[in-house]
């Protein structure tokens, strides 16, 4: 009746090996978020700026036309 088991560390190993992976799945994606936060800033912040000149620019070839 006396009954001792012995631990497994299969299942700690196992336990082990998945949190693992969690972790690195976790700092993929946050990694992968922040640079395409960063990314859609520049092409924004560019975009603007490319829209502002070809505003400007047609804006002032009608103007030294006119004259």
């Amino acid at each position: 009746m006396n009954d001792t088991r012995k631990k497994n560390s299969t299942f700690g190993v196992g336990v082990m090996i998945v949190v693992v992976v969690v972790i690195v799945i976790g700092i993929v994606l946050f990694n992968a978020l922040r640079s395409k936060r960063e990314y859609d800033e520049t092409m924004g912040a560019q975009a603007t700026s490319a829209a502002a000149s070809a505003v400007a620019s047609p804006a002032a070839s009608a103007a030294s036309a006119a004259q």
